[in-house]
């Protein structure tokens, strides 16, 4: 068994030999507790036939514990001066493969296919840059890979944002966006102290199983995702207040907007977080007609 990269003394020695310095724009922060990182593999649920998907892996802390658990890790890397520490650090680990490049504007899926022949069972598992979280787990989601989930580390109140229920102040458009797609439930919480340098925030690691079939069956996906994020606009207003301010012509179409709310049965003096996605889906298709 090859040493951890993930202890303090360890991670210190890596940066140090390299003279690598922390870049505040990419949000890096490297974790250095190994028994942490074990539990974040654990919720992915690998197999000695799973591929991982991993997103940032720093100096090769995470990616060292999926290289052990799975058949092949795939990570992508946007920081090139990490590049020599990973071939040193993940050199034991033939079965890892980085990519030198910005995973929001990578072809996910056809990387999927070059690297993952063969292998049926695919997670995504990162410790992500937080100020990139919720573009990346969008983009994972709306490219429609060939997934089970992901599993990733992110910062707590975003991780409350992604998994509240309606009724709660922290449901809104993004929680219904990712569990249109994904069962959303979090894992567990990580403390500022594992990490170097330290964040300002707590973290959080999520987990996210994609459903067979979204959650709901609307008419116009790109329309739903645009009711429900016009709903919570200004949190203290009514639907019916969004709505005629947010939508295209919204104020003109004052009539139909209450029309279509009256055909879903939904009060146009209810506020976006007390709707469920089944009402919001009745809601946008309802809608729909005044509005393509």
């Amino acid at each position: 068994m090859h040493k951890d990269i993930a202890t303090p003394a360890r991670t210190r020695a890596i940066l140090d030999k390299y003279g690598f310095s922390f870049k505040k724009s990419l949000g890096q922060n490297f974790l250095i507790d190994t028994n942490i990182l074990r539990r974040i593999v654990d919720h992915a649920d690998l197999t000695e036939e799973s591929g991982a998907i991993e997103i940032g892996p720093g100096i090769g802390a995470l990616t060292e514990q999926l290289a052990r658990r799975s058949k092949k890790v795939l990570a992508f890397e946007i920081d090139q001066r990490l590049l020599p520490i990973l071939e040193e650090t993940l050199s034991p680990y033939p079965n890892t493969n980085i990519i030198n490049e910005d995973v929001l504007k990578a072809d996910v899926n056809a990387a999927i296919e070059r690297e993952f022949n063969g292998i049926n069972d695919i997670m995504v598992v990162a410790n992500l840059p937080y100020y990139v979280t919720t573009p990346i787990i969008m983009k994972l989601l709306e490219d429609k890979l060939p997934i089970r989930g992901i599993v990733c580390m992110l910062q707590k109140e975003v991780a409350d944002r992604i998994s509240a229920r309606p009724g709660t102040k922290d449901y809104g458009s993004l929680s219904i966006a990712i569990q249109y797609y994904t069962e959303a439930e979090t894992a567990m919480i990580v403390p500022k102290t594992v990490f170097v340098p330290q964040p300002n925030v707590d973290s959080a690691v999520i987990k996210l199983t994609k459903r067979k079939e979204p959650a709901v069956t609307v008419k116009s996906e790109r329309f739903f995702f645009q009711v429900t994020k016009s709903s919570f606009a200004q949190r203290r207003k009514t639907l019916l207040n969004n709505l005629t301010s947010q939508l295209p012509e919204g104020k003109q179409k004052k009539e139909q907007i209450l029309y279509a709310l009256e055909q879903a049965e939904i009060d146009p003096g209810r506020r976006g977080e007390t709707l469920s996605i089944e009402e919001f889906a009745r809601l946008s298709d309802a809608l729909l007609p005044y509005f393509s």
